[in-house]
């Protein structure tokens, strides 16, 4: 019993320091960016903070919310209890500042700053369009999932897996299986900072956030028509926007080959805190299956135009500050 109990003791000072010694990579060499994160969120949890952002209209911050409980956890998301959530929610509606919640709390500042770089794009206001050409200003989710709306498609938890075309390494984004041609859909607003034949990922893109600390990366596009007519590198594009269609290119040295099994999107979020990161041995990617559960609510519709597929609703990201008239 009482090995059981120093062992038990021995093992949660491992962890505290283990944790310790990751957080701290951050500041490690004097640089200031953030070198190692990781994002383990449950989606209960990303959904029960969502829902509570959007009705209140961002009052209350979802991100500072996880933010909070990440510290509290030390990123031990296991320890997650609704019962926590709620208690938190209480006391920030109730008037509680963040700064006040986060007293005591060594590392929310951390969080804040990676989970902030996942989710910072993903919710507030924005203008819809409507049925009878009519646009709503709205407050919700402004990141849209990438495959649209009316297409099936399955998906599992595959991120870390491990993969062996060319050399073993790890599964870094998360597989969506569906049909050749499906519209894959911009995530989110951004510019396209990259377009073309990669061997592991065939024709793939890579889209820039506008405030640059994500990068998305669409992979193994449909073969001799992968892109949406006209894309283009420095392209900026709109959440919600049609890029390109799900195929199964790539594991091929020579363009436009079906090198993969299983028609797929396989779609990746890269955080960059520093450029020097961007394409580097240290690049941070997201494990994207909770996201992507979450993002399944807000799928954009899409209509034929000759051999495209075009949205079917425009989207425009939007200020309280401004008016709709500028915004459109």
């Amino acid at each position: 019993m009482l090995k059981t109990k120093w062992g038990r003791l021995l093992a949660t000072v491992l962890l505290a320091a283990a944790t310790c010694a990751i957080l701290l990579t951050a500041h490690a060499n004097g640089d200031g960016f953030i070198r190692y994160a990781e994002f383990n969120v449950p989606y209960a949890a990303l959904d029960r903070a969502l829902r509570d952002d959007i009705a209140c209209q961002g009052e209350v911050s979802w991100v500072d919310v996880l933010s909070l409980l990440a510290a509290k956890y030390g990123g031990e998301w296991k320890r997650y209890k609704p019962a926590d959530m709620d208690a938190l929610l209480e006391r920030l509606h109730g008037g509680e500042s963040v700064e006040s919640a986060a007293e005591g709390m060594q590392y929310f500042g951390y969080f804040r700053q990676v989970y902030g770089a996942v989710l910072d794009g993903f919710a507030g206001w924005h203008l819809q369009e409507l049925e009878d050409d009519r646009w709503e200003v709205r407050y919700g989710l402004t990141a849209f999932s990438p495959l649209a709306e009316g297409y099936w498609y399955t998906h599992f938890n595959d991120f870390g897996a491990s993969r062996s075309y060319g050399y073993r390494r790890r599964h870094l984004g998360h597989d969506m299986m569906g049909s050749v041609g499906t519209p894959v859909i911009a995530v989110e607003t951004g510019t396209v900072e990259a377009m073309g034949w990669n061997q592991y990922g065939g024709w793939r893109i890579g889209i820039r956030s506008l405030d640059g600390r994500r990068y998305y990366y669409y992979a193994h596009l449909r073969k001799d028509h992968p892109f949406a007519a006209g894309l283009a590198e420095g392209q900026r594009v709109t959440a919600g926007d049609v890029i390109g269609y799900l195929g199964q290119t790539g594991y091929s040295h020579t363009e436009n080959v079906n090198g993969i099994e299983t028609p797929h999107l396989h779609y990746g979020l890269e955080l960059v805190f520093d450029e020097s990161q961007k394409e580097s041995d240290n690049e941070i990617w997201v494990d994207l299956y909770a996201i992507t559960r979450l993002l399944e609510r807000h799928r954009a519709t899409v209509h034929p135009e000759g051999k495209e597929y075009v949205r079917e609703y425009g989207f425009l990201l939007f200020s309280p500050s401004e008016s709709p008239a500028a915004a459109g």
